[in-house]
């Protein structure tokens, strides 16, 4: 490890990391004799205190864990619901479906529109103009009425 730059893997750092951690606590218990007695019986106050506080902390996320996972309701209830929000949510979930089907309605209601619109343009044009009577027969008509006038 004489190179500064080099990269280390996960593995590697951990037993580094472990490897420090036994050093520094090797050191520290050297230490910890040469205290006096009023300084370490105050560590161990502290060490009482600290470690108290690590099993609250435990006891509190695990009670949190055992409500969100629990049978549901509790979550629900966390968020001012109850059954009641369930029918909310259930509701709520469908509304996206509603949109998408009237969403087709729509696409379906214009395209049949524009037809519409489309066979009264050819209707209008047959109408409007004198032709023979030859000309109704003629396979080509439709492309005639589709083709742009020039007036």
């Amino acid at each position: 490890m004489n190179n500064p730059h080099m990269t280390l893997s996960s593995g590697g750092l951990e037993t580094l990391q472990s490897r420090f951690a036994v050093r520094v606590a090797g050191r520290l218990s050297q230490s910890a004799d040469e205290l006096p007695h009023d300084i370490t019986e105050r560590l161990k106050a502290a060490r009482e205190q600290a470690l108290e506080r690590s099993r609250l902390a435990r006891r509190a996320e695990a009670s949190a864990g055992a409500q969100v996972t629990g049978n549901g309701s509790s979550a629900s209830l966390a968020l001012g619901g109850g059954p009641r929000s369930e029918r909310w949510l259930k509701l709520a979930s469908l509304v996206p479906l509603v949109a998408l089907v009237a969403g087709f309605l729509l696409i379906d209601h214009l395209r049949v529109k524009s037809q519409i619109r489309a066979a009264a343009d050819i209707d209008t044009a047959l109408l409007a103009d004198d032709l023979p009577l030859a000309a109704y027969s003629d396979p080509g008509f439709v492309e005639f009425l589709k083709a742009p006038r020039d007036r």
